[in-house]
């Protein structure tokens, strides 16, 4: 594959950047979206299929700076990627003034609960996409639960916004998920 992208509608994007990015709240927040991963070409596509906004009843924690998702929430949202033959693409937000990328915390989750939502999906990929206000950055698990590559762009009405690719280029050669950072 050359690129994978996220394809989202304008109104859609806009939505999600709203209810990631609130004016009234500090603390981070989180949504889902259910695509279906198609060919185009030599690229992949992540299509939009429909998305949910995680509300605070959906974490058993939500700080500042770190979430976690209730087991319930996270079975209600496989379980809607199953019913819709979908992949799950994970959205959160870091509020702060800092440039976009996962933080440690994010990569720990990801080792636990990426290697979950495949074997549950059987072998769909996942994405996972961290926004800030000066932008984003993208992981996507295409062939295997435990190593990401990075997501090309997010394609919004024929628009192509770029992520930061900081994440990655932070843990290069020493992986990604090897306690290294």
């Amino acid at each position: 594959m050359t690129e994978t992208m996220l394809e989202l509608p304008g109104g859609v994007y806009q939505d999600l950047r709203s209810h990631l990015l609130p004016s009234d709240s500090k603390d981070e927040q989180a949504a889902f979206v259910f695509a279906q991963v198609v060919p185009v070409g030599k690229d992949l596509v992540f299509r939009f299929i429909d998305w949910r906004p995680l509300e605070p009843q959906d974490f058993a924690t939500q700080h500042e700076a770190y979430l976690e998702l209730r087991d319930e929430t996270k079975g209600s949202l496989i379980k809607r990627a199953h019913d819709l033959n979908a992949s799950l693409v994970e959205l959160h937000s870091h509020p702060g003034p800092y440039p976009a990328k996962f933080s440690p915390s994010d990569l720990a989750g990801f080792r636990e609960f990426v290697p979950h939502v495949w074997w549950r999906l059987r072998g769909r990929p996942y994405t996972a996409v961290v926004v800030a206000p000066s932008g984003f950055d993208a992981l996507t698990w295409l062939t295997s639960p435990h190593q990401p590559v990075a997501l090309s762009a997010i394609t919004v009405e024929g628009e192509r916004l770029k992520p930061t690719g900081l994440t990655l280029r932070k843990t290069e050669g020493g992986g990604l998920f090897n306690g290294t950072l």
